[in-house]
């Protein structure tokens, strides 16, 4: 057995130690986090989308009227990997744009028809995933985590 092997063998897994109920807070929602794009990025593969490029057309079908920076905010990414993402999926025919006739550099966005088809596939399969995070908890459960992780994303405009 190398060095290497070793100390990997030691390696908590998820759910043991640190990486557990006893474990930092943030470093559990990171862990979460990835374990939720992890998923989201193998049950969308099929449809050659990613996990941002999943929020991003997300985003894009709520918050139509908003620039490509805003959709970034929105998606938690930013700028310069929107316009990556844009770029990627107007060039899939997922999206369209069309300079903005109110702001001369700013370009619309639109979700085209395969990109709303994409999107509401893409949207069946995620669902699925979040039915199977849920389970066996009440609604009242459910609300309460709900409202705790708007809590936590609010604190940082809030300080």
């Amino acid at each position: 057995m190398s060095k290497d092997d070793s100390y990997s063998a030691a390696l908590p897994r998820a759910g043991e130690g640190k990486r557990g109920a006893d474990g930092y807070l943030g470093y559990l929602l990171r862990q979460a986090a990835g374990a939720y794009r992890y998923r989201v990025e193998a049950v969308l593969h099929d449809l050659q989308l990613t996990q941002p490029q999943f929020a991003a057309l997300t985003m894009l079908a709520a918050y139509p009227e908003h620039s490509s920076a805003d959709l970034a905010r929105l998606a938690l990414l930013t700028p310069q990997t929107m316009s990556t993402i844009v770029a990627n999926l107007e060039k899939a025919g997922l999206v369209s744009r069309r300079p903005n006739a109110r702001h001369g550099r700013k370009q619309h966005i639109d979700l085209t028809g395969k990109g709303r088809a994409v999107l509401a596939a893409a949207k069946d399969k995620a669902y699925v995933l979040e039915t199977e995070l849920l389970a066996g908890m009440t609604d009242d459960e459910q609300t309460v985590i709900r409202r705790w992780l708007v809590k936590v994303a609010g604190a940082e405009t809030e300080s």
